[in-house]
């Protein structure tokens, strides 16, 4: 198998960085968080995890949202556009977080209430798209992996102390993405609090309108691979790396960055990650980031002529370099600026 390890450190970061969907839908069991309608009263105790498992993430009290706002600090990568007479941001999220990370600090908050619109890559808090994603992640034609990488696949699903049966009705890429965005938990680094599905209930809750850039079919399309010998290469090296930990190491440097807003450290991602991809997961990388930015870009650039004061958060590798989202949109005729903490 080429180069195996590289390709998979780069899937990693883009599965983690760029597609909402495998983060919000890792823990199959479980529905995303909701924060955007608080109970009024704190939820009922939960089982207390297993000591060897990952902590249980919980729905919040309202209090807890509200000292976790009042506590909040700006973390990650926001632009202003100014085009025509109204201005529009750019935010590069992640869709894993910790919890205490999850909570959008002064500057952003300030951001979205001078916005109308919130446009998220998917909204998932969206019943439609969660049943689409659902049924497309599902398994159309079953993939059967060779019985050692299945047995390996399995014993990753045991190690997240998931149920047997919680990836089963996924296809091996999804069942394999999912566990890669479950690996940080045990750090307090969980899909549960992912910056996306709060922005979403975040702009519901001030009743901003809720908007999104891609489809579902649109982002499973590029989690498949397009032969089952394709798709026995991925799991394996996925796997590989799981099992050896870099997947973690990876993760937390990602993290890492997006809580500094190391906007420097962003932009040279694939010197820290190691990863340089021959030819084909070169054109794989252009396929989930690059080829997606101009129709974010334009779908950006619709609203705000349409007279939106648009606030769109995506994934920050989106963020980066001639062909990333803040040089597509001064491309369009925008003013586009770095906002610092």
């Amino acid at each position: 198998m080429k180069n195996t390890n590289t390709s998979l450190k780069r899937w990693t970061v883009n599965a983690l960085f760029a597609f909402a969907s495998a983060a919000s839908f890792a823990q199959p069991a479980a529905e995303p968080f909701l924060p955007a309608s608080p109970p009024t009263s704190a939820p009922a105790p939960a089982p207390a995890p297993t000591p060897s498992c990952p902590p249980i993430p919980q729905q919040l009290a309202a209090e807890q949202i509200q000292s976790g706002m009042q506590d909040a600090r700006d973390h990650g990568f926001l632009w202003r556009m100014r085009k025509g007479d109204h201005t529009s941001y750019l935010y590069g999220t992640v869709h894993v977080a910790r919890l205490a990370n999850m909570f959008p600090g002064p500057t952003v908050v300030q951001a979205i209430r001078e916005s109308d619109t919130v446009a998220l890559e998917l909204d998932m808090l969206d019943p439609d798209i969660q049943t689409r994603l659902r049924e497309g992640m599902t398994q159309s034609k079953p993939i059967a992996l060779p019985n050692a990488l299945a047995q390996r696949l399995a014993k990753r699903v045991e190690f997240e102390c998931l149920p047997a049966v919680a990836l089963a009705s996924f296809s091996p890429e999804m069942q394999v993405t999912a566990l890669s965005a479950l690996v940080g938990r045990r750090d307090g680094i969980d899909p549960a609090y992912g910056i996306d599905n709060f922005l979403a209930g975040f702009g519901r809750g001030g009743s901003k309108r809720i908007v999104s850039l891609e489809t579902p079919e649109q982002q499973l399309k590029l989690l498949k691979m397009p032969t089952p010998e394709a798709t026995v290469e991925f799991v394996d090296a996925a796997v590989t790396e799981l099992e050896s930990g870099r997947t973690l190491q990876t993760l937390q440097r990602i993290f890492k960055v997006w809580t500094e807003g190391d906007d420097v450290d962003l932009a040279r991602y694939e010197s820290w990650c190691n990863c340089t991809p021959p030819e084909s997961e070169r054109q794989l990388m252009k396929r989930m980031l690059d080829d997606r930015n101009p129709g974010m870009a334009d779908s950006i650039n619709a609203l705000h002529e349409a007279g939106q004061r648009v606030f769109a958060a995506v994934g920050s590798l989106h963020m980066i370099g001639p062909l990333g989202l803040p040089a597509l949109m001064a491309q369009r005729g925008y003013e586009v600026e770095r906002v610092r903490y």
